[in-house]
């Protein structure tokens, strides 16, 4: 992974990932979509992490995706046409779609510029948190584009029909707190990296499998018929009652004491 693009550091079983290209307001070129993906997929198996917070260096959290950079790369060896032919529908999708899978909760912090890509890497999150004035917009009919990193997946669950049109025809760009009242974002804040820093923490203080089962299964049912929803509930309930952090977590609670949880193998 590049440590110019993209810096991982794991504390208290929290898992930062900051963007590091600070100069270009966190633009996507390929050498940034790259570290990313690198950045998830170690994450998805790093041992004793049980959530992760994102944010971006500099003046902005990301302003989408760089083109004057993707246009340099052209079709060079390993460049675009090389990345849209992965056996995935399309690479670049998994710099949001790869968070969306990463089986403990995420957590974006944004401010300044949150565009684009940015946006779409920001939706993947769990629960995302900015600043009242940051600059949210889904900007690719700007481009002549349509938004293509797993926006499909994600700004259905959080808007309706019409609202998700209306940002997607127009690119209008949208503050902070218009995007929390949309949906878009969860809150606000005037600190929303110390925000999610604590929100993580008091995550990673529960038992890993309990917040990993209640993410898989808020994911996997959150558009489900109700038999099928149900019988989810009860399968990852069952598999839960009785296992060790389970019996950590009463034991703790009945004492008023601080649980101490294995993580997952």
């Amino acid at each position: 992974m590049s440590d110019e693009r993209v810096r991982i550091e794991v504390a208290g079983h929290v898992a930062v990932v900051t963007l590091t290209r600070a100069d270009k307001h966190n633009a996507l070129d390929l050498a940034m979509f790259d570290a990313i993906i690198a950045a998830a997929e170690r994450l998805a198996s790093e041992p004793g992490v049980r959530a992760v917070v994102i944010h971006g260096d500099g003046p902005s959290f990301c302003s989408g995706l760089d083109f004057a950079g993707l246009m340099s790369a052209g079709t060079a060896g390993g460049g675009i046409d090389a990345r849209l032919r992965d056996p995935a529908p399309n690479y670049f999708q998994r710099a949001a779609y790869d968070w969306v899978q990463l089986p403990v909760p995420v957590l974006a912090a944004v401010h300044g510029n949150c565009l684009g890509g940015g946006l779409q890497i920001a939706l993947a999150a769990d629960i995302r948190i900015a600043t009242a004035d940051a600059r949210l917009s889904v900007m690719e009919v700007k481009w002549g584009l349509i938004p293509d990193m797993a926006i499909t997946r994600t700004l259905p669950r959080l808007v309706g029909i019409d609202v998700a049109k209306e940002l997607t025809y127009t690119a209008r760009v949208i503050s902070g707190e218009e995007a929390a009242r949309l949906g878009l974002v969860t809150r606000v804040a005037a600190d929303p990296l110390a925000e999610a820093m604590a929100l993580a923490a008091e995550i990673a203080a529960r038992s890993p499998d309990a917040v990993r089962a209640a993410k898989r299964l808020l994911d996997d049912s959150w558009t489900a018929p109700p038999l099928e929803s149900l019988s989810l509930e009860a399968a990852a309930q069952l598999r839960l009652i009785g296992s060790p952090n389970q019996l950590a977590a009463v034991t703790a609670g009945l004492a008023r004491q601080t649980a101490e949880f294995a993580d997952p193998a």
